[in-house]
């Protein structure tokens, strides 16, 4: 195998200055669309459950978001490129500005490779779609009105009828960090207890948070993944919030956010249907994903045996 030092991209992609500018530009464009309401609200010491979740739960901070890379293999040529070697990973080459694969892979070797055998291993298992949300109700089960995640807005309906439908349909979620979040008193009710260790073994791709994730792992393996594909996935994630919020015991009707009321079966089948749209939609992003980092992970030696 090709020593991890010595790796390059077989055939690099040169893009000259006139191409990956306009990508640049339109990329933040993109971006800053989604920043000016987010910007707004922080000045004023106000927070948005949908449009500010993928800011403040996730650690990609939003200058980083912003900030274009090309990706792994591409060579930007032109004056303007020169401003990428003030970047962490990127280098001088013969035909323009570069990211240093073969360093930035010898530091993140574990995570391509944990990352890509997470995704495969989601991509490879057929969707479960009957969970109906209710991840978002063990959140706040048993919980007063000081202990709840979202201060100042209200539930749709008392708390102590929002614990009996949890108690009544039970809860079956998969993921680690959904799970985590779960009230001490709802975590039994959980058909599983998924922990890191075995989130390879559980993780499926109807699962909106699996979903909504692809931006975390896009984003944490930047600038190895180009950033177009991270706003992609960005962008889907702020669709998909809307639909955990829309199918949360809380009330935002005040934003606009019409509930999916999955305490009825009309509102349990509304959200299956969501869910496998948005489960189609999520499919062609982590193959893309998958196809970065596949041939990443070709030039990390796996570990030895143990």
């Amino acid at each position: 195998m090709t020593d991890l030092l010595d790796a390059r991209p077989a055939a690099p992609v040169v893009l000259a200055e006139a191409d990956w500018t306009v990508r640049r530009d339109a990329h933040q464009e993109r971006v800053d669309g989604w920043l000016t309401g987010h910007r707004e609200r922080r000045s004023r010491g106000r927070s948005h459950p949908v449009e500010d979740f993928l800011f403040e739960y996730y650690n990609q901070r939003p200058y980083q978001l912003r900030r274009w890379h090309p990706g792994a293999g591409v060579v930007l040529a032109g004056p303007a490129a020169e401003e990428l070697l003030g970047w962490r990973g990127y280098v001088a080459v013969a035909d323009g500005v570069a990211l240093d694969t073969a360093t930035v892979l010898a530091a993140r070797a574990g995570t391509v490779r944990w990352v890509r055998d997470l995704l495969a291993a989601t991509a490879a298992r057929a969707g479960f779609f009957g969970c109906f949300g209710l991840h978002e109700w063990a959140m706040v089960y048993r919980q007063g009105p000081d202990e709840l995640r979202h201060p100042g807005w209200p539930l749709r309906m008392p708390a102590e009828d929002v614990a009996a439908v949890v108690e009544e349909r039970g809860v079956r979620c998969e993921h680690v960090d959904a799970f985590r979040f779960f009230t001490p008193e709802a975590r039994p009710l959980n058909v599983l207890q998924p922990t890191r260790a075995d989130q390879q073994d559980l993780e499926q791709p109807g699962c909106l948070h699996a979903n909504m994730d692809l931006y975390k792992w896009a984003y944490k393996l930047s600038p190895l993944v180009p950033s177009d594909l991270v706003a992609d996935a960005f962008a889907l994630a702020r669709e998909i919030r809307q639909l955990d919020m829309r199918a949360s015991p809380y009330d935002f009707r005040a934003l606009g956010l019409e509930p999916v009321a999955v305490e009825t079966p009309e509102g349990r089948a509304a959200y299956a249907a969501e869910q496998r749209t948005f489960a189609q939609r999520s499919a062609p992003l982590r193959q893309r994903l998958l196809d970065v980092l596949g041939p990443l992970a070709a030039l990390v030696p796996e570990p030895p045996a143990p």
